[in-house]
């Protein structure tokens, strides 16, 4: 088959089965596919919703043709055999980062508006999941008309684990074999072919809540910068002064008697590997708190400690700052505040790159504790990654993007973290159109956020670039 025939191909398949696709991402976006580890079971080990998105995920599959596997519930797959057990493979994820709070439709449907789609994961990742799956019926219905087997198998991963861990991928990687190449629809355009190491850690004070904070509760997972924060105190609201991003609420009395406020700052929040431009709303709070002395002596010295995690978005603030050529900058952001057991505890999330360690960036936390009274303990640390860009498969998939966008580009390395860093051969390729960004309305969301929203347009295009991407990979010598 000629390029020309297979893209008229690709043409009248995305046209013809649109409607279809924005049905099976309204059918995943309806699970509120967030971790409950306290739920786990054998099956489930990431929770039932977590598992009910999988299950959907993988009945998608098979209804699309594709011959599936649930891994232990860890993950799934779908694939169309080939003549070679070698297999090239796509990954997306089910599972989402809570809903959180500041949408204006609801989150766990998709409502179409001027060309975009909002809801809870039409982003970050269902919908580009359901790209990869319809990316694959296209070859399924090949190998029925033509009834000759791709050069490869051809494998769709369901991930269930991407937001919180991604434990899901080792777990798949010690039962199954490495594929040819692999790529995940949960990124940028053109091409990221790097991620600087992934970091996160806690904080914990002493049993100090309670005094005047009765308690804290800011952001919603540690891999955001958060939009809201908010503070319980024993404060007559009455005699509080406003302030800009400040909300002041009367809350009743306590069992003592004493007068309760609420107060809660409203912040910019965003993807913790991309802080710029971001306003952090706990470091607004502990500003608010600590001007009005809205504290104990013992609780000020943990607002002046978290008001210094949340001071700069380099490193700067708790000296971890480095830089390399290939990565840029460090990156270091809180992204959640909670009490627990009469105690503050709160995260960090650094995204480093090859110039420094998680060693070094643990060393200066725990010293950085203990100074301020908090203990410290590592959560996660995945090193950076990179592959060359060079390599005949990036140039192949580079080539199909600069055909179906007219856009130059080259591969670039992120921040963030996705499936890509956990294969030896994979990258992570689209479907934000980072060439566009500046079309997107004010009134879309971005991952992670409330009202998160991406262009039919970019999906539409995502997928035809998919599909000829698939096509060509399975031409070369893997």
């Amino acid at each position: 088959m000629t390029d020309e025939v297979l893209k008229a191909q690709v043409d009248t398949y995305v046209d013809e089965n649109w409607e279809n696709i924005i049905e099976d991402i309204r059918y995943l976006v309806q699970v509120e596919s967030v971790e409950d580890l306290s739920a786990a079971e054998a099956g489930k080990p990431w929770g039932p919703k977590s598992f009910e998105a999988l299950r959907r995920g993988l009945e998608l599959a098979e209804r699309l043709g594709l011959k599936t596997t649930n891994v232990d519930g860890y993950l799934g797959f779908g694939d169309l055999p080939g003549a070679s057990q070698k297999y090239i493979a796509t990954i997306a994820h089910t599972d989402i980062v809570p809903l959180g709070l500041g949408w204006t439709v609801d989150p766990l449907d998709v409502t179409r508006k001027d060309g975009y789609l909002l809801g809870r994961g039409v982003l970050d990742d269902k919908g580009p999941f359901v790209l990869s799956l319809w990316a694959a019926h296209f070859f399924v219905e090949h190998v029925k008309k033509t009834g000759k087997l791709l050069p490869y198998t051809l494998r769709a991963i369901v991930g269930n684990n991407e937001e919180t861990g991604m434990g899901d991928v080792p777990y798949y990687l010690e039962r199954y074999p490495e594929p040819a190449f692999c790529f995940t629809p949960d990124a940028e355009f053109p091409l990221i072919c790097g991620e600087k190491g992934v970091y996160h850690g806690e904080f914990t004070s002493a049993a100090i809540a309670g005094e005047k904070i009765v308690e804290l509760d800011g952001g919603t997972v540690p891999n955001a910068i958060p939009g809201l924060a908010c503070a319980l105190v024993r404060a007559d609201a009455a005699t509080l002064p406003q302030a800009p991003h400040i909300d002041i609420e009367d809350a009743g009395v306590d069992d003592q008697g004493n007068r309760l406020t609420r107060i809660s700052a409203h912040g910019k929040g965003g993807h913790a590997s991309m802080p710029l431009e971001t306003v952090n709303a706990i470091g607004l709070l502990d500003a608010y708190l600590l001007e009005h002395n809205l504290c104990s002596d013992t609780e000020r010295t943990f607002l002046e400690f978290s008001a210094l995690l949340c001071s700069t978005t380099d490193g700067t603030g708790t000296n971890i700052q480095s830089s390399d050529d290939k990565f840029g900058p460090l990156t270091c952001i809180s992204g959640t505040v909670r009490t627990k057991n009469g105690c503050f505890v709160q995260t960090i999330d650094s995204r480093y790159p090859t110039s420094t360690t998680g060693k070094a960036i643990t060393s200066a936390m725990e010293d950085l504790g203990k100074t301020y009274g908090c203990a410290y303990r590592v959560l996660a640390d995945d090193v950076p990654f990179y592959i060359d860009p060079k390599s005949p498969e990036i140039a192949t998939l580079l080539d199909t993007y600069h055909e179906y966008t007219g856009h130059e580009g080259k591969a670039f390395v992120i921040g963030g973290g996705t499936y890509a860093r956990h294969f030896k051969h994979a990258v992570a390729f689209g479907p934000v159109e980072s060439a566009e960004a500046d079309q997107i309305p004010a009134w879309v969301g971005a991952e992670h956020g409330p009202d998160e929203g991406v262009s039919e347009e970019w999906l539409r295009r995502a997928l035809k670039i998919y599909i000829v991407s698939i096509a060509r990979l399975m031409e070369l010598d893997l």
